[in-house]
Formats: C-alpha cells, structure tokens, sequence
C-alpha cells in the first residue's frame, strides 16, 4: 500500500522507565533493587493475585535476599482514591524507601498515587489530579506486570477512581514513571481465559487509540502498529491456550508496547465511555474498553480512513483501497471480540435510564478532544444505546 508522507509535527518523547523483559525475568528483582539502592519496599497488590500465589513468588526471592518489606493488599478493581491513602499511610508507617507494584492495572496504577502521596507528604490523592500537580520525584518504583492489558507498568499515568464525587481522575506526570518495569511472560500464565480476552482487546483498544488519536506521534505510532501486529497473531492463541509461552511472551510485549504509544500520545473515546462506567457501575475496565472498541471505530472510520488502513495492513489484512482495508479492520475488530466471547454491554445490566448521566461523564472526559471524529453528548448517548441493544 503506497502511503503519503506529510512533514511531522514537533514532538517530545521520554520514557524514564527500565524495561528487564523475558521468561523467568522476575528473578532478577533483587538486582534491579540493588540497582535504585532500595532498602525495604512496599509491595502493592490486590487479594485475586494473592491468591494466585504471584505474590508468594515475589516475597521468596525478597526473603532469599534477606529483603525486609511490607505488603498493601487491599487495592481493589478500579482503584480508589482510599486505597492509595491507606497504602501511603502503610508505607510512612513501614519507613518504606521504594515500591513493587505486582498486579495489572489496578496495582501498579495505585502504587503510582502512592508515590505521589509520599513524595509531596500528602495525606489525599485529590489535589494531583491533572497533568501538572505532581510536580516532585515519586520514591522509586518497580513494576511487575501480571496481565498483558493495561501498559501500566511504563505509562506515566495514574487512574484512580475519586469515591467521593464517582468518577475516575487521573494523575499524569513523567514523575510518576516506574523506575523498573520487570516484564516476566511466566507470571502471565495462570490468567484465565475471560481475562486474558477483557486484557488481550484492552492492549488492542491503547495500540488503535494511540494510533488514531489527534495527537499521536511517530516513535508511539511505530509501536502501536507493532503492538496490533503482535496481538493478531497471539491473542487467539493465549485465550485458547494459556500455558502457550510463546503468545504470552508476544501479548505482554504487545501490551508494552501499547502502553508507549498512547501514553505519548492519548486514548479516545473508547476509554471516555469505559472510564464513566467504571465510575458508576465499578466494572472492570479492560473489559468495558474490549467491548465498546468495534463499536467506536465504526462511528470514526471515515474521519480516520487512511490511519485504518494502516491498522488493518499490521493485523494482516490484505486489501486493494483504504477505504475497503479501514472497513476490513472495523469488520475484523468485531469478529475478534467474538471469537474470545466478550461479554456484551447488555449483559452487564448497565441501566439505561443511566445513559444520559453517562454520556455527559464521557463527554466531559479529558481524552475527549483526542477522538478523531468529534464527539458530543448526544453522540455518546446514541452509541451507548447502540452498543447496548447490540446485546440484547
């Protein structure tokens, strides 16, 4: 496919954080806290990777380099702003110098707030929300990334949900950037199949997002496009097999590498209408973001044909126009949420007289501006039926 190349806008890229990548990888955590000269962490999880006994492994190599730590498990899905506030308390309590964060997103996106916390000395996550307010080093961060979803573990933002007045804010600065992000694909293999759907289309929705966003940027295009190539040819392959190594290593590279390119760039309006359900419903939002992708890039395609065409060209699509290859991705999008059986909107029993409250939630979402095709309240509400109709 020939392709017009036009000058490029100005752009900055940073990317503080260390990536350690590769099966087996995670036993190299004491080095890496050799390395930023830790001394005792707080290592930040939730009871599902408890459970899992993921955190077991993390506390064994710890004792068996004579490591003291504390553990914050009380993160829950959608992380709060309470949880942060309790996890910083902990870890003043502790005289935690560093942090592990060992989860998906929910973890290592409070650990982030907790590293506001304690560098400003503050006692609420409120007064940071934005992308200036944190304006100090965060202590040391490393990240351990056990879903192949969120990105979370290099992005420099914080999601958390404000329990006060019900929506999600977010904390975005280059301070709160892990320091090491120990990506290790073996940690990945006990996901079960439903999550490892909801997180292999959440990577996919980052890399198509960051892509197609109004301000995306060269470096962050280049790994979207290689994200969507990998997770095409591994997703199907996780959920139908999770002991298959080699798709889980592809899918947590894939989903690194989602994280790079919106992060330099933003998300859309797929996550403005995830985000104002996690808020109101508390649903999980890798799931959300799976379901309401398909739907989302059918309203934008004809104000992004030719960056469609790209998507289409790194899921192996072939295709003689763009006009036919961004309707091809559209129609390959759909058929993927299908063949990992994604729940549907109905499903989830949203209440539709809740809609409109919705709508103005996701319109009001600071990724809103980012969409390619301009979106407004109503526009939102009208897909919101749509997709839940879809469904029934």
């Amino acid at each position: 496919m020939a392709m017009n190349y036009k000058c490029m806008n100005p752009f900055e890229f940073t990317l503080p954080t260390k990536i350690v990548y590769g099966p087996g990888c995670v036993g190299k955590l004491a080095e890496e806290i050799a390395a930023i000269g830790g001394r005792k962490p707080l290592v930040i999880t939730d009871p599902g990777i408890v459970k899992a006994g993921i955190v077991a492994i993390i506390t064994d190599f710890l004792d068996q380099s004579d490591i003291e730590y504390a553990v914050f498990d009380g993160v829950e899905a959608n992380p709060k702003d309470v949880n942060a506030e309790a996890a910083a308390k902990i870890a003043r309590q502790e005289g935690a110098d560093f942090l592990i964060a060992v989860g998906g997103g929910s973890p290592i996106d409070c650990a982030k707030a907790v590293g506001v916390l304690l560098a400003h000395n503050a006692e609420f996550i409120k007064p940071y929300e934005g992308k200036t307010a944190a304006t100090l080093p965060n202590p040391p961060l490393i990240t351990i990334p056990t879903t192949s979803g969120t990105g979370s573990e290099i992005t420099f933002s914080s999601v958390i949900t404000d329990t006060k007045n019900k929506y999600k804010m977010t904390v975005k600065s280059p301070y709160t950037a892990a320091t090491t992000a120990i990506c290790d694909p073996e940690l990945t293999i006990s996901v079960p199949p439903a999550v490892t759907a909801a997180t292999g289309v959440d990577a996919l929705t980052h890399s198509i997002e960051g892509f197609t966003a109004t301000c995306s940027e060269p470096i962050g295009d280049a790994a979207a496009l290689y994200s969507i190539e990998l997770i095409a040819g591994n997703l199907l392959r996780a959920y139908r097999d999770g002991s298959d190594l080699e798709a889980r290593s592809n899918m947590l590279m894939a989903s690194m590498l989602g994280g790079i390119s919106f992060s330099h760039s933003d998300v859309a309006s797929v996550h403005c209408i995830a985000e104002a359900l996690g808020s109101m419903y508390d649903l999980p939002h890798g799931t959300c973001n799976a379901i309401f992708l398909p739907f989302v890039m059918e309203y934008n395609m004809l104000y992004c044909i030719d960056r469609y065409a790209r998507v289409a060209a790194a899921l192996g699509i072939t295709f003689d126009t763009e006009e036919e290859g961004a309707a091809k991705a559209v129609e390959y999008v759909k058929q993927l949420t299908k063949d990992v059986e994604l729940p549907t909107f109905a499903s989830l029993d949203p209440d539709p007289t809740d809609f409109p409250a919705l709508a103005e939630m996701a319109y009001k979402n600071g990724s809103n501006g980012s969409n390619p095709r301009p979106m407004e309240t109503a526009d939102y509400e009208a897909l919101l039926k749509i997709v839940y109709e879809a469904g029934i």
